[in-house]
C-alpha cells in the first residue's frame, strides 16, 4: 500500500496532531504516577478521547508506582490480556478484570 505524499501543511498538521497526542498520554501517566487519577478514570475517559485510546496497557500498568517492564508483563499475562494490546482494545471483562486487580493492589 502506498500512502499519498503530504503537502508542507498537511506534513505540518499531522506533526502536531500526533506530539498533542503524545503530551496527552504522558500528562494520563504522570497524573496517574502522582496519584491524582486513578487507573480507572483514564481507562473510562479512552472512550472520549482518542489519544488515550491508543495507549498501550503495559504503558498504564508501568505508570504505577512500584511497576516495571517485568511486573507489567506478568500482571497483564495473568489477566490475559495480549502484550500489544491498546486501552481501546481492552475488552468489558478485561477491562474490569484490569481496574479490579489495580484497585486489590
Amino acid at each position: 500500500m502506498v500512502l499519498r505524499p503530504l503537502s508542507a501543511s498537511e506534513r505540518a498538521e499531522a506533526l502536531g496532531k500526533a506530539a498533542a497526542a503524545r503530551a496527552a498520554r504522558a500528562a494520563a501517566k504522570e497524573s496517574l504516577k502522582n496519584g491524582t487519577r486513578s487507573a480507572a478514570d483514564i481507562i473510562d475517559s479512552a472512550a472520549a478521547d482518542d489519544a488515550l485510546a491508543r495507549m498501550r496497557v503495559s504503558e498504564l500498568l508501568e505508570a504505577l508506582p512500584g511497576i516495571g517492564k517485568v511486573r507489567a508483563a506478568a500482571i497483564m499475562e495473568q489477566l490475559g490480556i495480549a502484550a500489544s494490546r491498546r486501552v481501546r482494545g481492552l475488552g468489558v471483562h478485561q477491562r474490569r478484570a484490569l481496574v479490579d486487580f489495580i484497585d486489590e493492589h
